[in-house]
């Protein structure tokens, strides 16, 4: 750390303000290290990443082959994630092409605002379920509606800050969905037109440390599912999400460094007609750290029609749910989950 208050990624030389070297090295430290493709490069593997690969149950998927569209790189890429989809619901992503600069400059935002003054937090209160922008204080949001309030605080980005990184990850959250369009039967470019100008957030995320016991079932964030078609989640080192599988057991899902964890929401769930089903998943805080995370969750343009695709459908599988507008079906999940934390 440089005296006036910032530290240099040795990765890539850039500066990172408002960063202590703890911080940096919980959050930033392990992104990058142990073999992962970024920006071309790539690194020595180390023993943290094999490690995580091993006690993951959760696929790893190299998805370059989207990126680079190589036809038969890309089916290959579509099947893993289909079946990662029909099965636990989540995968792990490397390939993706985000850079040490584009990361370290969202996290970086993300130190300086949770650490900046109620003062500051309040000028940015959230505007409520229908605009889905601004801070959401410690223990005002309940993703578990039956269980005490999260114990987090939060702030969703819109395109107005850090656009750079939202726009990289409404790319990337674009690009999954040709996996998932090739998975189930339909053209490539099948969901383009319902991703022209979605209702997506980039979420910064904070979990301060437990320092007294918690309510009982109060978590960091309870359980839950989420809501739209695809949620990329980058972590700090902190650890604590929890998937459930399909037989109702709780994993570790541990940090892989330099790749994101996808998971699908109930929108995408709805629109396979259940072919794809959204996995329940909480945050358990880690004693005694903080924790960071960012996730960008990307739901369909407000005017799109989530109805059963076509190739999801048949004689012996009628279609479960009515069409409904992607706004009208986000509006009817987020709306609960602020109701129960009043």
């Amino acid at each position: 750390m440089h005296g006036n208050g910032y530290v240099e990624d040795c990765t890539s030389h850039t500066r990172i303000e408002g960063i202590s070297p703890e911080l940096y090295h919980q959050v930033l430290g392990h992104w990058f290290s142990g073999g992962v493709a970024v920006g071309g490069a790539r690194v020595n593997r180390g023993k943290n990443m094999k490690t995580a690969e091993a006690q993951s149950r959760i696929p790893i998927v190299d998805v370059a082959p989207l990126l680079q569209c190589d036809a038969r790189g890309e089916d290959e890429v579509a099947r893993q994630i289909g079946q990662a989809c029909r099965g636990i619901g989540f995968f792990y992503i490397r390939g993706h092409g985000v850079t040490p600069d584009e990361f370290n400059g969202v996290f970086g935002k993300a130190a300086e605002f949770f650490t900046s003054s109620a003062a500051v937090k309040a000028s940015a209160a959230f505007t409520g379920a229908g605009g889905n922008r601004g801070y959401i204080q410690l223990g005002g949001e309940s993703l578990d509606p039956s269980k005490p309030p999260d114990m987090k605080e939060a702030f969703n980005v819109g395109l107005a800050t850090m656009l750079a990184y939202f726009d990289h990850m409404w790319q990337l959250g674009k690009t999954l969905h040709r996996a998932f369009a090739l998975d189930l039967g339909l053209d490539p470019s099948y969901f383009d037109d319902k991703f022209k100008k979605p209702m997506a957030t980039l979420r910064l995320l904070h979990y301060p440390p437990v320092d007294k016991p918690l309510d009982e079932d109060q978590l960091g964030a309870g359980q839950h599912t989420d809501y739209g078609n695809v949620t990329l989640l980058a972590t700090d080192s902190s650890g604590g999400l929890m998937v459930r599988d399909r037989s109702g057991h709780w994993l570790d899902a541990p940090v892989v460094p330099g790749a994101y964890i996808c998971n699908i929401g109930d929108c995408l769930m709805r629109w396979t007609n259940d072919i794809y089903v959204s996995t329940p998943h909480k945050v358990v805080t880690p004693p005694g750290k903080d924790r960071y995370s960012i996730a960008f969750f990307l739901d369909p343009d407000p005017d799109a029609v989530v109805a059963c695709l076509p190739t999801c459908t048949d004689a012996g599988r009628p279609p479960k749910y009515a069409p409904v507008s992607g706004a009208d079906f986000l509006r009817s999940r987020l709306e609960p989950t602020y109701r129960a934390a009043e």
